[in-house]
């Protein structure tokens, strides 16, 4: 029952599993560059792919998107990938942003559950998601990127912009827990 969390090469991916660590999550840290047989003979109950500098060098996350059947919630540059690997457009950001920011949550969705209807969070990121990619919906949304957070209408699929593994962002934590409980829920078609 363990979360696997994808190293992108970014500042917080080792926050992120440690934050899983004192929400006693199991959790693992693995690199992008993992193979997919190899993800799969750890039988994840769902994957996190952390955020990193850049789409050239998020490795195989694409490819755990495309192929792995699997709750997945991407964070920054996660998100990205998700979003890309569904055809949206990820580009730079209208404003470069790394500071505490607002979010306005759309739809208390299972990973908002308890978090609504505004939420405090930490931003860090050089580009966004510019387009909803097809078969998505917009969870949340701020005054500088409309898409911060997103979710397949059919997958357990998730993206967020922020990073909810640092200490400003508000409740980040419970965003975790409530991630793990659609892995531990989820059946696999």
């Amino acid at each position: 029952m363990k979360i696997l969390v994808v190293n992108n090469h970014g500042q917080y991916n080792h926050r992120i599993h440690r934050t899983l660590h004192y929400l006693k999550i199991p959790s693992e840290i693995i690199p992008n560059l993992t193979s997919l047989e190899e993800v799969e003979k750890k039988e994840p109950t769902g994957l996190i792919l952390g955020g990193g500098p850049s789409l050239e060098r998020s490795g195989n996350s694409m490819e755990y998107v495309q192929n792995l059947d699997y709750p997945i919630l991407g964070i920054c540059l996660g998100h990205q990938v998700i979003a890309k690997a569904y055809g949206a457009e990820v580009g730079a950001a209208g404003i470069e942003s790394y500071a505490k920011i607002q979010i306005k949550i759309l739809k208390e969705n299972e990973i908002f559950i308890g978090l609504g209807p505004s939420m405090e969070v930490w931003a860090s990121h050089k580009d966004e998601v510019r387009t909803l990619p097809d078969g998505f919906e917009i969870l949340a949304t701020s005054d500088i990127c409309d898409i911060e957070a997103i979710k397949h209408l059919k997958k357990p699929l998730y993206g967020i912009q922020f990073h909810p593994e640092v200490f400003h962002t508000q409740n980040g934590p419970q965003l975790f827990e409530n991630f793990y409980d659609v892995c531990k829920n989820y059946q696999k078609g």
